[in-house]
């Protein structure tokens, strides 16, 4: 039987995430962006349920989970899981320049939103005030957020059905209360009730793309 790991236990996956990210990592992206780290924090605090709620889109399909756990496992996995992700290694790889930040971040978006990156960069930069850093700021997150979960992934066994089920709970979740993050996922998500990226797209995301490699 696949263990149910609730993100509800200890908050939301995004909760824990912006955790994570709190202190020199969230100060180097800042930093990278010409922020202060309080712009930083609240920015991310939007990006990363954008990010979690297009992975849960995706995930809907059994295709699509299978797909995005074989990417957590092959190529965001770490050797001590249980740990944690090196937050300051993999943003020293992220920050790194076209292998880095523009080459496996962009391509992470590219696979999760699909049709739907540009809307989400620009719906991100409208509710920021990011403006054309908010793409930049979803590059730098998108690996960082695929490490965290490959992390939750491998401390809680979770197969392609408990992956499924962890991210349609953070949807969920991220989608009540009418905040300004739930209603953002909701118009890059669900226009035309069409937010998830072709069955063909998401069987790429076990390539190599994701991990960054060629």
């Amino acid at each position: 039987m696949t263990p149910d790991v609730s993100s509800s236990a200890a908050g939301s996956l995004a909760d824990q995430f912006m955790q994570h990210l709190s202190g020199a990592p969230l100060a180097q992206i800042a930093g990278q962006l010409g922020l202060d780290t309080q712009q930083a924090h609240s920015a991310a605090a939007m990006a990363v349920p954008l990010l979690l709620g297009a992975m849960a889109n995706n995930a809907q399909q059994p295709q699509g989970a299978q797909a995005l756990l074989g990417a957590l496992q092959r190529d965001h996995a770490r050797p001590a899981a249980a740990a944690g992700p090196d937050w300051g290694g993999l943003l020293d790889s992220v920050l790194g320049g076209a292998s880095g930040e523009g080459g496996q971040g962009a391509a992470i978006l590219g696979h999760i939103f699909g049709g739907h990156r540009s809307q989400a960069e620009a719906g991100l930069g409208r509710a920021t005030g990011l403006g054309d850093n908010a793409g930049q700021l979803l590059r730098l997150l998108a690996p960082l957020v695929m490490a965290f979960l490959a992390q939750r992934v491998g401390s809680g066994g979770l197969g392609a059905d408990g992956l499924g089920g962890l991210l349609g709970r953070e949807r969920a979740q991220a989608q009540q209360g009418g905040s300004p993050a739930s209603d953002l996922l909701s118009r890059v998500l669900d226009q035309d009730g069409n937010g998830r990226v072709d069955l063909g797209d998401l069987l790429k995301l076990g390539g190599s793309l994701l991990g960054g490699r060629r």
